[in-house]
């Protein structure tokens, strides 16, 4: 038993040996792996698929999810109140937003069907990644306008700049430069807008009166329309303005509500009238579409042609491609090599021809879609950066099934909200709807007088002239209606890109201009004691551009009097190292002078500025001490550059 007890012991220790050896072999063969080539290799790997796994979670976080794609705050909590609102609202929003969109492709100067093109598929994204729920994308007036203005009415060069347009966009907002429309004021907006609903308008007459309109501006069409003025067509001129009057009218009825009598509710019939007054308001397009459509219809049935009709849309979805990025010019007849080469304009030719639109036509887009945004925000901040990506990717979308240029309406989004819309799906409902038009309906779009569409066009910009902000704009400041009419006059007289980014470029040097000429208020101040003061206060912050204004006022009333002079700097909110620079001579000017400079009221941010003065300079926050200062006939006891005399914190 003995023996046999001792032998397992021997063997227990002779395991615990081998143990012992497994385990030293273990830890050696590991540092030796540990500083092999291969893996540190390894460990980098593992380091580096370990940031990016953590870059990934950061930027796939259900915050910033959110953020940037909308939905997923409101479709988890989407329910059967949404869904009824949302449908009856894609309905109405349709009936109103089809017709308009068949007259803006006139507009474009491109064939109708591609109002139908650029109706859906943009509409499916901005539900996606929209971040407002009143906003129903689509062309509009001014989108259409700029579009002919740099397109010139070539469908394939509206499409590739619908795209490059789209992608510039989409990096504006990715890089959170949505606040550049902050640079565009109320009176550019005005001026451009009033001068747009004129250029509009004189575009369409040509379709209402049937008469040549050449020209390459305001001017020039209207010359030309009047000189082919005795050609026009009676029953085109007669449809036309009945059609203008029509929708007028129906405008107004739309806005007429029956009211209770005090202290009663609404009966049923006043409610039923009420709706149907809003109806007859909010379907006044589609309702003059249809009857003329139909008259017209039948009339041609009959052989009877008396007005100019819309003519053969193709039915049918349109073709998924990538937009060409080179374009040939010519009619499609036989061209030899030589003259092909000559007719094709490549990428780089059509990026010059576009130019500057590129630019300032999304920053009009951005511009319209947040006035949709805000009008039915109910004051709550509208995210202008995440607009521009929505609308960015619209378009890029949009341009792969041949539609042109889109963006926020403020006729569409009145009428989602009068009709009950409560989120961005209301945006698909109207893509299921143009689809189906596209589909089944497109040979029947035939019928419709150009008559028709161009009063539609007409009806609607006609309330868009911004005449009614002159007074105001006179009332308050001269010199903002005088930009106003700049803007005005010089979209009238030039492409509407050049004239926005001219007006823009001038408000901002009037913006530079003010800032560098800030109002300086100097008053002589008699203390209680009886002591006297010159106390000059600017009224903004000193940067660069007002440095040597201000220096020079500073300097011209130190030199008209001989008492001290109290710099209040209770406005300057702001100071940069040009100011540094001239506040260091300033104070050198009155020490030479022996004339006492006293800086009152001086905030925490500026005394950083003003300590990598070299010369020492004086400074308090109480009026006590600009009392005990003017006491005092020296410049003050100074340690380490700033005067002790009573410096307290702010």
């Amino acid at each position: 038993m003995n023996t046999g007890h001792l032998d397992n012991a021997i063997d227990f220790n002779n395991v615990m040996m081998t143990d012992h050896q497994t385990v030293h072999h273990s830890r050696q063969s590991l540092a030796d792996f540990s500083n092999s080539p291969h893996n540190e290799s390894q460990r980098e790997l593992l380091t580096n698929s370990k940031e990016c796994r953590m870059f990934l979670d950061k930027v796939f976080s259900g915050k910033n999810l959110k953020r940037h794609m909308p939905i997923f705050q409101w479709l988890p909590v989407y329910n059967k109140a949404d869904f009824i609102g949302d449908l009856i609202a894609g309905i109405t929003v349709s009936l109103a937003a089809i017709p308009l969109a068949l007259a803006f492709a006139g507009i474009a100067g491109l064939p109708t069907e591609f109002a139908l093109y650029s109706s859906f598929m943009g509409n499916i994204i901005y539900t996606i990644f929209g971040s407002c729920k009143d906003n129903i994308v689509g062309s509009t007036a001014i989108a259409s306008l700029l579009t002919l203005q740099v397109c010139h009415g070539n469908w394939q060069k509206s499409i590739l700049f619908t795209l490059l347009s789209g992608l510039i966009e989409l990096i504006m907002g990715l890089t959170r430069m949505g606040f550049i429309i902050d640079f565009v004021s109320g009176p550019v907006n005005a001026g451009f807008t009033s001068a747009v609903a004129l250029i509009i308008f004189t575009s369409q007459i040509k379709n209402i009166l049937v008469v040549k309109a050449n020209g390459n501006s305001f001017l020039q069409n209207w010359i030309s329309i009047i000189k082919d003025i005795h050609n026009f067509r009676t029953s085109d001129t007669i449809l036309g303005i009945g059609s203008i009057i029509v929708l007028v009218i129906l405008r107004y009825i739309g806005n007429i509500k029956l009211k209770a009598k005090e202290n009663d509710d609404l009966s049923r019939i006043q409610k039923i009238g009420n709706t149907i007054f809003w109806f007859l308001g909010v379907s006044r397009n589609a309702l003059l579409v249809f009857v003329t459509a139909t008259i017209v219809g039948y009339l041609e049935h009959m052989g009877k042609s008396y007005v100019q009709l819309t003519g053969y849309i193709p039915s049918g979805f349109p073709p998924v491609e990538f937009p060409a990025l080179s374009i040939v010019n010519g009619n499609g007849s036989y061209v030899s090599e030589t003259e092909l080469e000559e007719n094709t304009q490549s990428f780089w030719m059509l990026l010059q021809e576009f130019g500057s639109g590129l630019v300032v036509i999304p920053l009009i887009s951005l511009l319209e879609t947040i006035a949709v945004c805000r009008t039915f925000a109910n004051g709550k901040p509208v995210d202008t950066n995440q607009e521009l990506i929505s609308l960015g990717l619209a378009n890029i979308t949009n341009s792969f099934v041949r539609g042109y240029r889109i963006n926020g309406g403020l006729a569409r989004g009145s009428v989602n909200t009068a009709s009950g819309g409560r989120t961005q799906f209301v945006n698909v409902y109207v893509s299921v709807i143009v689809i189906l038009a596209l589909l089944y309906l497109a040979e029947y779009f035939y019928y419709i007088p150009k008559a028709t569409l161009a009063a539609i066009i007409i009806a609607a910009v006609l309330f868009q002239l911004q005449y009614q902000t002159i007074k105001p704009m006179w009332r308050s400041k001269k010199s903002d209606l005088f930009i106003g009419l700049l803007a005005f006059a010089a979209c009238l007289v030039g492409p509407l890109s050049v004239g926005v980014f001219v007006a823009i470029t001038i408000n901002i040097l009037y913006i530079l201009y003010q800032s560098a000429r800030p109002e300086i208020n100097v008053d002589l101040v008699k203390t209680s004691s009886g002591k006297q003061f010159l106390k000059i206060t600017p009224d903004r912050c000193l940067i660069f551009p007002s440095v040597e204004f201000v220096r020079n006022k500073i300097v011209k009333s130190g030199q008209k009097y001989t008492i001290p002079v109290v710099f209040d700097c209770t406005f300057i909110y702001a100071a940069d190292f040009t100011t540094a620079k001239a506040i260091e001579l300033i104070i050198q000017d009155f020490n030479s002078r022996n004339q006492k400079l006293i800086f009152f009221n001086l905030r925490p941010r500026l005394l950083k500025v003003f300590k990598t003065l070299k010369s020492p300079f004086i400074m308090c926050y109480s009026l006590n001490c600009i009392e005990k200062l003017l006491d005092d006939q020296s410049n003050g006891t100074f340690a380490n550059g700033v005067s002790v005399h009573e410096v307290t914190e702010l």
